[in-house]
């Protein structure tokens, strides 16, 4: 008997051309924990094992992935996008989420959830809902629609007097700390172009480049980390010395302008591989950033991403 569910076709797949879970990753931007939670909780994805236990996965396990992150983006949570793949296999006949479960925003839920825990400074309620939502969501989703809206809103409450500078501080020390030992811990078994990731000079916040070099190393990236305030003029000897494919860097809104139209430039000049900047600094500098003969990313890590995978196989192709 042949399903229609296809949360069961993918085990039932010829066992050809399967590709180990590192793989997956690297194709998907969607990381090992996650995918191995999809498969755990919701029976959304099911690899073909080997004697030894480890997880195999055909190309239409990878279109289904792909299929997931869509719906994931028009901000469904996840088990309504096992509800609706179900219905989509099912056919008109297999009931579909109702008008009030089909516009719930788990983000805003999880965003809610984690503003209380940041106010009450409630470390150990933080960590579990971090936690909790990297183990259902890839990186590039918790980073877009959890973390980056949440720095948003503690400066909002900071402004508007409900919240105090304390919050700020305690949220980027907890998300320094749990970002630094993620990094960490994908470091081996990476294959990838190796990137040198900086902040611009003069730039102290490096949450923003932590969550880049993550989502970078969960496609199979290397990526050699400077952290914040690097000075462009060493980096030309560091690209010499570690081999780095290339150069990706991070400002804010405070990045002067001389900066981008000099020091970038000449940066530029004197190194062999591609130069990206992202942030907000491209918002205000998109132009000169061009001129300089660098890269905007802009903020949205997926498509800066795919503009670094695009940018390095052209190179590879030349």
């Amino acid at each position: 008997m042949v399903s229609n569910d296809p949360l069961q076709e993918a085990s039932a797949l010829p066992r050809n051309g399967l590709v180990p879970i590192r793989t997956v990753a690297s194709l998907t931007g969607v990381n090992p924990v996650t995918l191995r939670a999809w498969e755990r909780r919701y029976g959304l994805i099911r690899p073909v094992r080997t004697a030894k236990g480890h997880r195999l996965y055909s190309m239409h396990d990878v279109e289904l992935i792909q299929r997931v992150l869509t719906l994931l983006d028009a901000g469904m949570s996840i088990g309504q996008v096992c509800h609706v793949l179900r219905g989509e296999s099912l056919g008109a006949g297999h009931p579909q989420p109702g008008p009030a479960e089909e516009h719930v925003d788990p983000w805003q839920d999880y965003r809610r959830q984690m503003v209380k825990a940041i106010a009450d400074f409630d470390d150990i309620a933080l960590d579990d809902l971090y936690n909790q939502v990297l183990s259902l969501y890839p990186v590039d989703s918790v980073t877009g629609r959890l973390i980056v809206p949440l720095l948003h809103e503690l400066g909002w409450r900071w402004e508007r007097g409900e919240g105090g500078v304390a919050e700020e501080h305690f949220f980027s020390v907890f998300l320094r700390n749990k970002l630094g030992a993620r990094l960490h811990h994908q470091r081996r078994g990476l294959s990838g172009p190796r990137l040198l990731a900086a902040t611009l000079p003069g730039e102290h916040h490096e949450i923003g480049l932590l969550l880049f070099a993550l989502a970078a190393m969960d496609r199979n990236y290397r990526v050699l980390l400077l952290g914040s305030d690097m000075l462009l003029e060493e980096l030309p000897l560091l690209v010499n010395r570690t081999h780095c494919q290339a150069i990706v860097l991070a400002g804010s809104l405070v990045t002067p302008v001389k900066l981008v139209r000099h020091n970038l430039a000449r940066l530029v000049r004197e190194v062999c591989v591609p130069v990206f900047v992202g942030g907000q600094v491209t918002a205000r500098y998109a132009e000169e950033i061009v001129k300089a003969g660098a890269l905007a990313l802009g903020e949205d890590l997926g498509l800066a991403l795919r503009i670094i995978d695009g940018r390095l196989t052209q190179a590879g192709a030349a």
